[in-house]
Parts: structure tokens; C-alpha cells; sequence
């Protein structure tokens, strides 16, 4: 049974107010024209926006698994370009005012934004993927051992390079992609002291394209690849996809992040040179919080996926990756290691 403060909010949303979420960015509705009057989960999008094949994607399946077992309207909101910290408060709190609940914000740069938006909305359960700095009592901080997934990621390069010469390519240089970079280079070490690591950060900011550019992808895996690294890990977001296009132009093995993309439609192309991708499972996080809600315990604090939860694992979808037994012994066994804790993997 859902909270009935929540029906009676939904029923008083105005259309004034469904303009001011227009004003804040673009929306895609899952909901009919008619309001139930029990409105379910909100996802606010992060840089690169729905349609990245990677993150944001990750967090509409989600969505979509909620509306379908739930049967409740949901709204999912595009991020703005050059966009303020205000801006997406607006945006988490005009999706609260309609009467969701609960309402996500897809990724760190919601700090802000969410801290500010459930101290206004107490009644509302929040959710902020990919940050453990928001302490609220109606705050879900949806975070994950990116690094464990990652060390997996850098065993499989290190057992497939041929050139002892690998790849990491950042979006932004920021703590979160750290620990991508950091459990990488260690599997690829533990596992290849031979093995060199070229690791490069396509910007300083989010708001300069990290996430949002496959043509700096591209660049930036050309030139490892130019070094002789014939595997690239990427954990870029939107411009990921450029250095899975590069890896497959020059005939090396690309490591995807976040979801299985070698299973992503828009990359289809590029699949067979996609050996595994590092995934977290940003759909189940999201989908539980919103269970949570549904059974009228909402989620709160630090809500962790690793390993042992299975919300990081690695992706198997290549046949040719899925089919190496070498390989695949070498990464359960490393698996077990870093659950059991006799493998400590670094965050940074």
C-alpha cells in the first residue's frame, strides 16, 4: 500500500507545474494522460543523458521494470547543457511536487541537488547513484565497488594482450573514475608484471565533454592504441563509445563499463571487438529503491553493490571471451580472492 500523503500530492499536481519541469530540462513521460493519482519512481539523468548505452541506460531499465511491475506512472528528465546546481534542485523538486516518489538523481552531480531537494520534501524518498556525501534520513546513497568490478576487468586485459601494453581511458578526472582506474590496473598487474598500463583522463570537468564526447573517446584510445595497447578499458560514459569504435577500426579488444555492451543495439556493430564490459548493475539499485518505496520501506544511508551482492561483476556475452576457460578460471578465482578479502582491492 502506498503512502497516502504521496496520492494526495500527485492528485494536486498542475500543469504550471509540469512547466517548470519542462524549463529544467528535457522529459520523456512513461506515464498517460490521465494521473492514476499514485505516481511511482523519477529519474533524473546525468551528463550524455538516455541513449549513452552505458549509465544513464543502466538506470532507465530500471525505470522500466518498476513502471511494468508496479504499474505506476514514471518520468524520467534529461540533464541541460551548462546547467547549475539550482537548476537540477528545480528539477528533483518539481518531480517531488507532482507526487513521485521516489526520485532519483543518475549521478554525482546531484549531490547537491539531492541534499537540497529532501530537506524540502521530507516526505519523499531520495536516491543518488554514484555518491556516499548525502546524509538524510530520506536519502538512498546508491554507490558501488566500482574498483572490484575493474580488477576483474584488468585480469581478462592482462591475459589477452598479446603486446603486454594495455589501455584505461577515463571521462573525467575525478575520485569516482579513480577507482575504476585503480582496481584496472591492479588486476592487470597481480595478474602481468610484464604488462604496461597506459591510463589518460579525457577532462578535468564534466561540463568539458568527459562523459558526453565519443570523438575525445576516439582520440584518446587512437593514441594508446598508436603505443601498442591492443586492449582499452574505458569508463567514459557517453564517450566510451568512441574508444570501442577505435578498438574495433584497429582490430584490438575494447572493455565496456557500467552495462553488457556487447548486448547495446547502437554498438551491435562493434561487438566482436568488445571482449567484456565491467558492469554495475545501476537497474537493479535503482529498481530496489523503488520496491523499497512500493513496500513502504524505503531504502536509506549507504546502500552498497559489490561482488558478493552481484551488482559488479563482468559481463560474459562474448562467446569468445565466455568460452576461455583459461580465462575464465583465472577471473573466478580472483573473484573469490577479493570476496573472501584475501585479495584487498585499492579505490585510488
Amino acid at each position: 500500500m502506498r503512502r497516502i500523503s504521496r496520492i494526495t500530492v500527485a492528485g494536486a499536481a498542475t500543469a504550471s507545474l509540469a512547466l517548470a519541469l519542462s524549463a529544467c530540462g528535457g522529459t520523456s513521460s512513461e506515464s498517460s494522460s490521465e494521473s492514476k493519482g499514485d505516481k511511482g519512481l523519477a529519474i533524473a539523468y546525468d551528463v550524455g543523458g538516455k541513449g549513452d548505452q552505458s549509465f544513464n541506460d543502466a538506470a532507465y531499465a530500471g525505470l522500466e521494470q518498476a513502471k511494468k511491475e508496479f504499474g505506476y506512472e514514471t518520468q524520467d528528465v534529461e540533464p541541460t547543457e551548462g546547467e547549475t546546481d539550482a537548476d537540477k534542485q528545480q528539477r528533483l523538486e518539481s518531480l517531488a511536487k507532482q507526487g513521485y516518489n521516489p526520485v532519483v538523481g543518475v549521478g554525482y552531480a546531484y549531490a547537491a541537488a539531492v541534499k537540497g531537494a529532501s530537506e524540502k520534501f521530507p516526505d519523499t524518498t531520495f536516491g543518488i547513484v554514484d555518491d556516499s556525501t548525502v546524509e538524510a534520513e530520506n536519502v538512498a546513497d546508491l554507490v558501488f565497488s566500482e574498483e572490484e568490478a575493474s580488477y576483474l576487468a584488468g585480469v581478462a586485459a592482462a591475459r589477452s594482450t598479446e603486446s603486454n601494453v594495455v589501455g584505461f581511458v577515463g571521462g573525467v578526472d575525478i575520485p569516482l573514475i579513480h577507482k575504476f582506474q585503480a582496481g584496472f590496473e591492479q588486476g592487470v598487474k597481480d595478474t602481468n608484471p610484464k604488462a604496461k598500463v597506459l591510463s589518460q583522463y579525457l577532462t578535468q570537468t564534466a561540463e568539458e565533454g568527459g562523459f558526453s564526447s565519443p570523438d575525445k573517446g576516439k582520440t584518446a584510445a587512437e593514441g594508446q592504441i598508436e603505443k601498442k595497447a591492443d586492449v582499452v578499458y574505458a569508463a567514459a560514459g557517453l564517450s566510451g563509445q568512441g574508444v570501442i569504435e577505435a578498438a574495433a577500426a584497429n582490430k584490438v579488444w575494447a572493455i565496456g563499463v557500467d552495462s553488457d555492451q556487447y548486448r547495446q543495439e547502437a554498438l551491435a556493430k562493434y561487438k566482436d571487438s568488445i571482449l567484456t564490459s565491467a558492469m554495475k548493475d545501476v537497474a537493479k539499485a535503482v529498481y530496489n529503491l523503488a520496491k523499497s518505496v512500493e513496500d513502504g520501506k524505503p531504502e536509506t544511508g549507504i546502500v552498497r553493490g559489490d561482488l558478493k551482492t552481484g551488482e559488479v561483476s563482468l559481463s560474459n556475452s562474448n562467446p569468445k571471451f565466455a568460452d576461455d576457460a583459461e580465462l575464465q578460471e583465472a577471473i573466478e578465482t580472483a573473484k573469490e580472492k577479493i570476496i573472501k578479502g584475501e585479495i584487498k582491492v585499492k579505490s585510488s
